[in-house]
C-alpha cells in the first residue's frame, strides 16, 4: 500500500520505519525542515518504563493548586480564557483517582516494557546511533517520607513485571560514582536496572536518513492544511504545496492534532503541556553522571549524550506558548548542581522549551475513527520517546490487520 505519515517527530518516523518494514510504500509529510523539530528535539531522553507513571494521580490537584501561588512546583497551572485548557483540566482532574492512576499507569508501563523491546529490535536491525546508554536510571530520594513514598510506588509496576529495587545512597554511588561526593544528600533511591537514555533527536533524524535510503519519500516544509474525504475513506491530503494521495494514513501531529482531526469528525482529547530543558557540554575536568535518573523531590530528570547533558522539568498548563527567559531554568539548574556539581559546564547553557501532546489518561490513542483507512498514533505526552517504537509496531500491526502484541483496552480512538 502506500501510506502517508502525517507528522515527522520519533513516533511518526519509527512507525514509518515499521511501515517501510512490512513492504508498504511510505511518505513522511511534516510542515518542518527537518525530523524531530518539535516535542522529539529536546527532551529528556530517558529511555523508562520504570517512570511511567501517570501525572494525573491522587497528588496532582493539590500540586496544582500550589503551583498557582508557589513557584517550583512540578506541575504547574497557568489560567487563560482558553476553554480547551478547562475542559481538558477537568478530565485530567477526573483521572485523578487512585483506581483511574492505577489502571493508566499499568497501560503505560506495558507498552512501555514492549516498547523497549522494540527498540533494541530496531536499533540491531538498523545500527542506528542515538547516545544510547544502558546500566539503569537511578530515581533519587531526598527525604525517608519521599523515599518511603517512592518504594511503595514501585509495586505498580513490579506486578506488570518490571524489576525495581529500593536500594540505599551508598549502593546508589556504587552503580553512579559521580554522586559519591553527594550521597549524604539523599535517603535512598529506587533503581530501575532495565532503564536507559538516549537522544531521541539523534535516534529520529538517524532512523529518518536510513528509512530515507530505504525509499521512504521524507517532504519537508509542508503545511498540512485538511483532507479529501470520499465515504468512509480519506482519499488525499490537502498541504500548502498541492494534494498527496495514499491508500491509507497515519495521523501522528501531535500537539497540532486536534485541530486537524476535527475535519475527520474526531475530538483529540490532547493539550500541549509545556516542558522545559537545557543542554550543556560536559568538558573535560568535570565529574558527570555516568547513568541518568530524576531528583524525585523535585522532578527534575537528567542524561547524559556522550559529551553533553541535558536537565528537564516542569509540566506547564500554558498553551501553545513556548516562550522562556533563563529564570524559568532557574529551579532545575539550582537542583542538578547540587547533585553533580561538577557535572557540566554550566555557564554555557542551551535553553529550550516544547509542548508535550498530553491525554488526560497519559496514554496515547490508537486506532481509527469515522475513515478506516486514518489511522492515529498520537498523543504520547511526556514518555513519547519511551513508548514510540512500541507504538509505532502497534500501529503498523493495525494497518495489516493483524491482532498486536498488547491489549489496547483504554487506548483505542473514541470519535
Amino acid at each position: 500500500m502506500r501510506i502517508a505519515v502525517l507528522g515527522a517527530g520519533v513516533i511518526g518516523v519509527t512507525t514509518a520505519y515499521e511501515l517501510m518494514k512490512d513492504g508498504h510504500e511510505v511518505t513522511v509529510i511534516d510542515r518542518l525542515a527537518e525530523a524531530a523539530s518539535e516535542t522529539s528535539f529536546a527532551n529528556a531522553g530517558l529511555f523508562s518504563p520504570g517512570h511511567a507513571y501517570t501525572w494525573a494521580s491522587p497528588k496532582a490537584p493539590k500540586i496544582l493548586l500550589k503551583s498557582l501561588f508557589q513557584e517550583g512546583q512540578a506541575l504547574r497551572f497557568k489560567p487563560s480564557l482558553d476553554p480547551n485548557l478547562w475542559l481538558w483540566s477537568l478530565k485530567f482532574l477526573q483521572n485523578c483517582t487512585a483506581e483511574k492512576t492505577r489502571i493508566n499507569t499499568k497501560r503505560k508501563v506495558r507498552l512501555c516494557m514492549y516498547s523497549q523491546e522494540q527498540l533494541h529490535r530496531i536499533a540491531a536491525e538498523t545500527g542506528v546511533s542515538f547516545h544510547g546508554v544502558t546500566g539503569g536510571l537511578l530515581y533519587l530520594y531526598r527525604s525517608e517520607a519521599s523515599f518511603a513514598r517512592g518504594s511503595a510506588n514501585t509495586r505498580i509496576l513490579s506486578e506488570e513485571g518490571l524489576e525495581l529495587r529500593a536500594i540505599t545512597p551508598d549502593e546508589a554511588a556504587k552503580i553512579d560514582p559521580a554522586l559519591e561526593p553527594v550521597k549524604h544528600k539523599f535517603a535512598g533511591a529506587v533503581y530501575c536496572p532495565s532503564d536507559e537514555s538516549g537522544d531521541a533527536r539523534v535516534f529520529t533524524r538517524n532512523l529518518a536518513a536510513y528509512c530515507a535510503d530505504k525509499g521512504v519519500k521524507f517532504q519537508f516544509n509542508t503545511e498540512i492544511k485538511g483532507f479529501e474525504l470520499a465515504g468512509d475513506k480519506v482519499v488525499a491530503v490537502q498541504t500548502a504545496t498541492g494534494r498527496i494521495e495514499a491508500d491509507a494514513f497515519i495521523f501522528s501531529l501531535g500537539v497540532f492534532g486536534p485541530a486537524l482531526s476535527k475535519q475527520l469528525g474526531v475530538r483529540l482529547p490532547i493539550y500541549p503541556i509545556k516542558g522545559y530543558s537545557v543542554t550543556m557540554p560536559i568538558g573535560g575536568r568535570n565529574n558527570p553522571p555516568t547513568v541518568g535518573g530524576v531528583d524525585e523531590d523535585n522532578l527534575v530528570a537528567y542524561a547524559r549524550f556522550g559529551d553533553r547533558m541535558r536537565v528537564t522539568a516542569t509540566a506547564e498548563f500554558a498553551g501553545f506558548d513556548k516562550s522562556h527567559t533563563p529564570a524559568d531554568f532557574t529551579h532545575m539548574l539550582a537542583a542538578i548542581k547540587d547533585i553533580y556539581p561538577d557535572g557540566a559546564d554550566y555557564g554555557q547553557p542551551n535553553y529550550w522549551a516544547g509542548l508535550r501532546p498530553m491525554t488526560p489518561e497519559g496514554t496515547p490513542i490508537f486506532g481509527t475513527g469515522r475513515y478506516t483507512n486514518m489511522f492515529f498514533n498520537t498523543g504520547h505526552g511526556h514518555i513519547g520517546w519511551t513508548m514510540a517504537p512500541g507504538s509505532a509496531r502497534i500501529t503498523a500491526d493495525l494497518v495489516a490487520g493483524k491482532p498486536g502484541a498488547l491489549d489496547l483496552a483504554g487506548m483505542r480512538l473514541s470519535a
